[in-house]
């Protein structure tokens, strides 16, 4: 009688990492050659047990380094209290529970919670890490995701035509510690979508299909000046995380020159302690150079590889790509190049950051805010401006979008000369910069136009800078014009229609003579004269 493990096969789909184009991890796919056997493990909890023993095993198999993703019913764990053999299938196959991410998919349907919650809470006291899957698609509660406190969260691909609800979702992630994934991305503009929903993780047959073979090469779409996220303060830190090698403190150094010898892409190693937290760190170059030397291998091999590791660097998950270089400046120059581990709330390791990688986003950041400053005032353009508005949108922040002119500024030139139009432009530029809190960007698009986001509360200050500031060019007495619309979360969907609602605003606000501003706000009709000559308020949209 044949067993259905005899026409079992198992796919590897990788998690890709959207900031760094790198696999994150591979996630282990049943697939049988025939019958339904995920029809029958949905009712079998014995069964769904035992295949996510098998796809360990068939992960070990195929000696892939690459952190694992698990999948598991939640009915399975409800009703076994646990997986206590999937952890034996973790260690037998040399890997630690904490590079395993238990995938808990739907139904939750009459799936007893406390139990469940009980089950979650003794696999991630073992060390594994734990993934709501299938939200947005299933029926998980909102409550009972809450209480699962999950380390990551996979969105279904089909939710990012509600950009409301992503945002929401990222909004819960934030406030859990969670990373979010998106799955069954297919097109470019759904990974275009999940990058600017803030989502770190993704998976689908964009980036590769499920195939026999763990890929080592996947398909990132380029990511955008407009989506690569904020730099005022540094990219997090979470955008460059790449899988860690991680092996127990105990072992020998002839096991980690065998692990690195058998894998040439593995930079270092990471020894940790049962919890999974670092106690050393092994680079790959000193350690194999300690090993070849004379005597080496027959001084070392059977010692432990503890003793020829340094201090591990550490940085939290929250940590910005600036923080990391605050890191690894400190010590020795021949230690630049050691991988800097990544640790969660609880000091586990949950990747590691290359310094290449965050020199290489830090200097084309650089270069892209450099080649979009405008000449004249050294401020930004358009495109990081309305970048900025699009994160806000997606963060489902309330904003304030300003534009401001010079009244007449074509007779400025003509009367006073372009040298002190040009001056006049940089004097209102400074007085923006000055004004501007933290929260604010100040972007110059050219000629006499500028556009300013703020928070709807820091609007005042702003306008007082350069409303209530005597203005001149060539002695000439010159005036501004000021149009702001407020924007509340879900008002508008993208800078577009932010920048739809302004026009006519600016319109309004070029109408009343001398210093004038007008305030409107999306969606409502009419808008408010805040300075310059009361008129009758006009439809604002």
């Amino acid at each position: 009688m044949h067993s259905w493990t005899d026409t079992l096969r198992f796919a590897f789909q990788p998690v890709v990492n959207l900031a760094t184009g790198g696999v994150a991890g591979l996630e282990i796919l049943a697939r049988p050659e025939t019958g339904d056997v995920l029809a029958e493990a949905r009712r079998d909890p014995e069964l769904d047990g035992r295949l996510a023993v098998s796809a360990v095993r068939a992960a070990a198999r195929r000696e892939t380094l690459l952190p694992l993703h698990v999948n598991v019913f939640a009915a399975t764990l409800a009703d076994l209290g646990g997986l206590t053999p999937l952890h034996t299938a973790v260690r037998e196959a040399g890997r630690l529970p904490w590079e395993v991410t238990i995938d808990i998919g739907p139904p939750y349907t009459h799936v007893p919670q406390h139990a469940l919650l009980e089950a979650v809470a003794a696999l991630r006291s073992q060390g594994f890490r734990i993934s709501a899957d299938g939200v947005g698609d299933g029926d998980v509660p909102l409550r009972l995701l809450t209480d699962m406190a999950p380390d990551l969260v996979k969105l279904d691909a089909s939710l990012l035509s509600r950009p409301a609800a992503v945002r929401a979702m990222r909004t819960l992630c934030e406030q859990l510690g969670a990373l979010l994934s998106v799955e069954g991305v297919e097109t470019e503009l759904q990974c275009a979508a999940a990058v600017s929903a803030g989502a770190q993780l993704a998976q689908g047959e964009l980036f590769a299909p499920p195939a026999r073979l763990p890929a080592a090469d996947v398909y990132v779409p380029p990511r955008s000046p407009a989506t690569a996220g904020p730099q005022r303060s540094g990219p997090s830190v979470r955008q460059f995380v790449r899988p860690a090698a991680l092996l127990p403190a105990t072992v020998s150094a002839g096991h980690v020159r065998a692990l690195l010898t058998g894998s040439p892409e593995v930079s270092g190693v990471l020894l940790v302690d049962a919890h999974g937290v670092p106690v050393r760190s092994v680079h790959r170059s000193r350690f194999l150079l300690s090993m070849s030397g004379r005597y080496g291998h027959a001084l070392y091999a059977d010692r432990p590889a503890a003793k020829l590791g340094d201090a591990p660097r550490t940085v939290g998950v929250d940590a910005t790509a600036w923080e990391v270089l605050d890191v690894v400046a400190v010590g020795g120059r021949d230690r630049t190049s050691d991988d800097v581990a990544v640790v969660d709330r609880y000091g586990r390791c949950v990747g590691v950051v290359r310094l290449a990688d965050l020199v290489r986003a830090l200097a084309e950041s650089r270069v892209e805010e450099a080649a979009g400053l405008n000449p004249l005032t050294r401020l930004p353009g358009s495109d990081a401006i309305t970048g900025e508005v699009d994160r806000r949108i997606a963060d489902g922040r309330a904003f304030a979008l300003s534009w401001l002119d010079v009244d007449h500024f074509k007779q400025v030139n003509d009367g006073a000369g372009f040298a002190a139009g040009d001056e006049l432009i940089r004097s209102v530029g400074r007085a923006l910069q000055r004004s501007a809190s933290d929260s604010t960007r100040v972007g110059h698009i050219g000629g006499d136009d500028f556009l300013v986001l703020a928070d709807p509360e820091g609007l005042d200050p702003v306008a007082a800078s350069v409303l209530d500031a005597p203005w001149s060019a060539g002695g000439r007495p010159v005036s501004l014009s000021l149009a702001t619309v407020v924007c509340a979360p879900g008002s508008v969907l993208d800078h577009r229609q932010a920048a739809a609602w302004l026009a006519p605003l600016k319109k309004a606000a070029k109408s009343l003579p001398g210093a004038s501003w007008v305030l409107g706000r999306a969606g409502l009709p009419g808008h408010e004269v805040r300075r310059g000559t009361q008129a009758a308020a006009a439809p604002a949209g």
